[in-house]
């Protein structure tokens, strides 16, 4: 777990870096950098299982929102390819950049969903 945690941290950092020249760089560089900072305590040895049931809520309702009601995303999964949205880094359609967006926030759910249930197993073996 501590070298998952440790990849994670990095990908999750340099996400969070991408950001710095999108439209809204206020809201994404936050939510990647929380991320990161969950996977560095985890790479530590240190399991905050409330944090991740937060990140998981904030992250999904996200992804709620922009499959309800951008839904560029869930065009996108209907009707186009995924060369699309690895073509370029530029995202001509704006279905592209939403469909980027939500593949990002569920990575950081299912590592945050991975972690919380690390730090359930842990809790339950010093429990014993």
């Amino acid at each position: 777990m501590k070298a998952f945690n440790i990849i994670c941290c990095i990908v999750f950092v340099a996400s969070a870096a991408l950001q710095y020249n999108d439209e809204d760089p206020f809201l994404w560089m936050p939510l990647y950098l929380y991320g990161a900072w969950l996977c560095y305590l985890a790479a530590k040895g240190r399991y905050l299982w409330r944090a991740y049931a937060l990140g998981i809520v904030i992250y999904s309702a996200f992804i709620v929102y922009f499959l309800v009601f951008k839904q560029g995303a869930l065009d996108w999964f209907q009707h186009h390819p995924a060369k699309d949205l690895v073509k370029s880094m530029k995202a001509e359609k704006p279905w592209i950049e939403e469909t980027r967006e939500v593949l990002g926030l569920l990575i950081l759910v299912a590592v945050l969903a991975i972690n919380w249930i690390a730090a359930k197993r842990r809790n339950r073996r010093l429990s014993r």
